[in-house]
């Protein structure tokens, strides 16, 4: 039997093919990049049940205007007549409305809470060989302005309703979860529920913890097309010659809509750059959070600790635009004044480009007209979080059982 291909060796293919491997099934993963520094390496590695709402939500359209015009705003379109952009600018207006919100939550939060639970047992499953430097102390969610404050406590009532965990904090709490320093906040929401781990960890033993299982990395091949028939890819065609497929999914991230246009229909998507860089930790902070109004995220990692964000549409661009990495840094002593920050060097600069559907919701399952042929990709912000739950439901797929949880939402042919 030929074996199946995994065609994006980012975190959500390794995990696809963690699932498929725990099956006995022979799986290749193909790459276009080196595998050593990727979109999966240098993100905030949050765990984010909390996080139900698409990005594609009432509100961002006119705060997408507004931070137009700030080289470091959090989310940022580049102004340019482009055909790819303007169709998913024109969809996502489209779907950010309170209907599609209310739509959206139950299928983000169900696939976030499995994924969860996955990494809780894959964590005990491997805590002896690999240390994940996972934390389960939640989130915090800090805001300085009434605005922002009314949004955040309205959105923890809301993550109430739908049974998740949410608790308001004064600036008095805040500071008996942060001691060492000064956090300058009006309040915060703490999101128990949530978490952290280091992203490069998990991706380094994925990949020697795959290879170790028989899984073939073939790194530096571009995928060019496909033979097909009878509605099935037989073979994927690389830089580097045919590969016989005898299945193949596709998680190919931010380059994923070129690889549909190959099998003859579209997916919307644009990569969504953005950048973090590492601190030494001093004063510690020890609480993972969201510097709200700038939609910086901070994960500690004892002795040091990573701040990234923004959200910048760019296509595939892969350059880095030291502005946007500026908003990031000139957040830190914003709200913490006290933490000893220095700019990062360029070469210390990382940055990746997620993989952003117009709705904001992933595309998982079945390729429209193929039958042996599945998609797991656009998950924006939230591949780390989401992606041992989208692996375990591609293997589920590929093996011929239904899905464990409703995944309509998250149709690939929904465009």
């Amino acid at each position: 039997m030929k074996p199946t291909i995994i065609i994006g060796g980012g975190i959500i293919g390794l995990f696809t093919a963690y699932y498929l491997s725990e099956k006995g099934v022979e799986v290749i993963v193909i790459d276009k990049s080196d595998m050593q520094v990727t979109t999966s390496t240098g993100n905030a590695g949050m765990i984010v049940p909390s996080h139900i709402i698409p990005l594609a939500a009432p509100g961002m359209i006119a705060k997408g205007i507004s931070w137009m015009f700030s080289s470091k705003s959090p989310f940022y379109i580049h102004p340019k007549l482009d055909r790819k952009l303007l169709e998913w600018s024109w969809l996502f207006y489209r779907a950010a409305n309170a209907t599609h919100v209310e739509k959206s939550i139950p299928y983000l939060k169900n696939i976030s809470l499995l994924s969860k639970a996955l990494y809780q047992e894959f964590h005990q499953t491997h805590r002896d060989t690999v240390d994940l430097e996972m934390a389960e102390k939640g989130l915090m969610m800090l805001y300085q302005t009434s605005e922002v404050e009314k949004e955040e406590v309205e959105f923890a009532h809301l993550a109430r309703k739908h049974g998740l965990d949410a608790e308001i904090l004064s600036p008095a709490d805040i500071a008996k979860v942060e001691p060492n320093l000064q956090v300058k906040a009006r309040g915060a929401v703490l999101f128990p529920g949530d978490a952290h781990l280091s992203p490069s960890n998990l991706f380094n033993f994925l990949k020697t913890y795959l290879k170790n299982k028989g899984v073939q990395f073939l790194p530096n091949q571009e995928v060019l097309g496909f033979e097909k028939l009878n509605g099935k890819v037989n073979n994927v065609l690389t830089s580097d010659g045919s590969i016989p497929a005898e299945k193949v999914i596709l998680c190919g991230g931010a380059w994923s809509a070129s690889l549909a246009k190959h099998l003859d229909f579209k997916l919307p998507m644009m990569g969504g750059k953005g950048y973090s860089f590492m601190q030494e930790n001093n004063p510690e902070i020890k609480q993972a959070a969201i510097l709200t109004e700038m939609k910086v995220a901070v994960s500690p990692f004892g002795q040091k600790v990573r701040f990234g964000g923004t959200m910048e549409i760019a296509g595939t661009d892969e350059t880095i635009n030291i502005n946007r990495v500026k908003g990031i840094f000139e957040s830190i002593n914003r709200f913490y004044p006290d933490f000893e920050s220095q700019f990062p060097k360029e070469d210390k600069i990382w940055k990746g480009l997620r993989p952003c559907s117009p709705d904001g919701l992933p595309y998982i399952g079945a390729a429209p007209g193929y039958e042996n042929v599945w998609f797991g990709t656009g998950h924006g912000m939230m591949g780390v979080s989401m992606a041992p739950g989208t692996g375990k439901i591609l293997a589920d797929l590929h093996e011929g059982h239904a899905s464990q949880m409703d995944i309509k939402a998250f149709a690939v042919g929904r465009y």
